[in-house]
């Protein structure tokens, strides 16, 4: 399968992308380039922030939450009124927020890494009716933060390690219960597992950096199907359209000179994903 050009506008670093299921509308972000993304209409909209954004979820039909190199905050879409919710290592100017999506229960689950990907300097947290904790330390890159739709895993990576990591999670309460174990492991490959999500049947659908696709693989881990784009840094995938059967996918232009490098793409697919999960504030 192939994608085509969604937006072509260039993102930096394309990242976090969300489809609103209340508003029909995808959003993403150029993390370097302080800014989140939408189309309305036929013209590409777009927020300019004062410091790095990278990832949302959305609360009810005008407001996200969007995580920042210093917080979490709360966005009104009309009014672009920007209230803080927590830090998120905002005393630490070596880091920033990266890969970040909503679990099922309500929180919201948020990466961070170093600007310069300084070796373990990041970690990820979940955010949850108010409290914001840590669960895994001393990771690089974080990364594929999505959650398998019977509830019973998370998962991410440390694409610094390679390995994409399944976290065994409390039923009713969603906060992560005994230890991870590998679920597939690129550490020989020759690129890097980025962002990821979960469509409606379990299966994980990888963006993998310096490859140009996003992977699809069965709970089990055999690859069942892939999707190109044309520029080989793949970030995000999320999916979206009316029946949530469309692949979005962010790329990123750093390093790059050539277009379509940093646009976002748009494959019709086979499958069905699931809805993006709201967060409960």
């Amino acid at each position: 399968m192939n994608a085509s050009v969604f937006s072509d506008v260039a993102c930096a670093l394309g990242e976090g992308p969300l489809w609103h299921p209340e508003r029909q509308q995808l959003f993403w972000f150029d993390i370097l380039g302080k800014r989140m993304l939408s189309v309305e209409g036929d013209e590409t909209r777009i927020w300019q922030f004062d410091e790095c954004v990278s990832a949302a979820g959305w609360v009810n039909h005008d407001t996200l939450v969007i995580a920042s190199q210093t917080g979490l905050w709360r966005f009104d879409l009309l009014s672009e009124e920007r209230v803080l919710l927590c830090p998120l290592e905002a005393d630490n100017p070596t880091t920033r927020s990266n890969d970040g999506r909503a679990d099922p229960w309500g929180g919201f689950w948020i990466g961070t890494m170093g600007f310069h990907a300084e070796k373990g300097a990041g970690a990820i947290y979940r955010y949850y009716r108010g409290e914001l904790r840590q669960l895994v330390s001393d990771v690089t890159i974080s990364n594929a933060i999505c959650f398998a739709p019977d509830r019973s895993c998370a998962y991410y990576t440390d694409t610094n390690v390679g390995t994409i990591l399944r976290q065994p999670l409390a039923v009713q309460s969603g906060w992560p219960e005994g230890e991870a174990e590998v679920y597939l492991d690129f550490s020989g490959e020759d690129f890097g597992a980025d962002g990821a999500v979960v469509d409606a049947d379990g299966n994980l659908w990888n963006a993998q950096w310096g490859a140009g696709r996003v992977a699809c693989y069965s709970p089990e881990g055999a690859l069942l199907a892939s999707v190109s784009v044309p520029t080989p840094q793949s970030s995000c995938p999320a999916f979206g359209g009316a029946d949530l059967s469309t692949l979005y996918i962010t790329t990123a232009a750093e390093g790059l000179d050539r277009s379509p490098a940093g646009q976002t793409f748009a494959a019709p697919t086979s499958v069905v994903g699931q809805r993006e999960h709201q967060v409960i504030l």
